[in-house]
C-alpha cells in the first residue's frame, strides 16, 4: 500500500499517512473551499488501510484552525477509527493543541465525547 502525502497549503493541512509505520498525521489549518473534495482521498485511503492492516494505528492530529465543514470531515475520519477499534484493532488518537488555542482543545474534547468505542484518545499540549 502506498503512502499518502499531501503538502500543506494556506487553507489545507499537511497529510502524511504511512501504512508501514501505522502513523497517520494531519496538521496545520483546514478551511479548504470544498472540504469534502479535499478529504475524500483520505477517506478512501483509510478504508483501504483498515482492510489490509491489523497492526496498531496512531492518528496524530495537530490542527490549529478548522472550519465547520472540515470538522465534519474530521469527525467522519475519527468515526472510521472508532469502527476499527470496535472490530478489535488497537487505535490511538493524539490531539495536539497549544495552550493559547482553547477552541482547538474544546473541539477535540467534543469529538472524543461523541465516541462509543474504547480507543485511546490523548490530549497533548504543545508549547
Amino acid at each position: 500500500m502506498d503512502k499518502l502525502y499531501i503538502e500543506e497549503t494556506k487553507s489545507s493541512p499537511e497529510v502524511d499517512f504511512n501504512s508501514e509505520t501505522g502513523i497517520l498525521k494531519i496538521k496545520g489549518q483546514s478551511y479548504p473551499e470544498n472540504a469534502f473534495k479535499f478529504y475524500e482521498p483520505l477517506f478512501d485511503w483509510i478504508d483501504d488501510y483498515f482492510e489490509d492492516h491489523n497492526d496498531a494505528t496512531q492518528l496524530d492530529l495537530g490542527l490549529i484552525y478548522l472550519n465547520t465543514s472540515s470538522i465534519k470531515c474530521l469527525m467522519d475520519i475519527i468515526y472510521k477509527f472508532e469502527e476499527s477499534a470496535q472490530k478489535g484493532k488497537k487505535i490511538r488518537i493524539n490531539w495536539y493543541y497549544k495552550s493559547s488555542n482553547r477552541n482547538i482543545l474544546e473541539c477535540g474534547k467534543e469529538l472524543e465525547e461523541d465516541l462509543d468505542a474504547e480507543l485511546e484518545f490523548n490530549f497533548i499540549e504543545e508549547t
